[in-house]
């Protein structure tokens, strides 16, 4: 453990924006997935309603830091780019 004040708050800071970085691509993937899976069923509305939620979510998770901006850009151009296949 650190013996320094600023390394104490170093380890929490870190600690705190660990784990809301990790819920937030917990909610990609599981938006990413039910685009998926919709997609798998062939069911256009549920996709497109599906891919506009991912699409938001992805987004915010870009502008919050926790994803590239082009990491985010490729995903939703994979998520579109399915859906429009149906």
């Amino acid at each position: 453990m650190a013996n320094i004040k600023s390394a104490k708050k170093r380890i929490l800071v870190n600690r705190t924006k660990y784990e809301r970085n990790k819920s937030i691509r917990s909610a990609v993937k599981t938006a990413i997935k039910k685009v998926e899976a919709a997609v798998a069923a062939k069911d256009k509305t549920a996709a497109t309603a599906a891919l506009l939620n991912a699409t938001s979510v992805i987004d915010k998770a870009a502008t919050k830091g926790v994803y590239h901006k082009n990491n985010a850009a490729r995903k939703v151009s994979r998520l579109a780019k399915a859906v429009n296949s149906l």
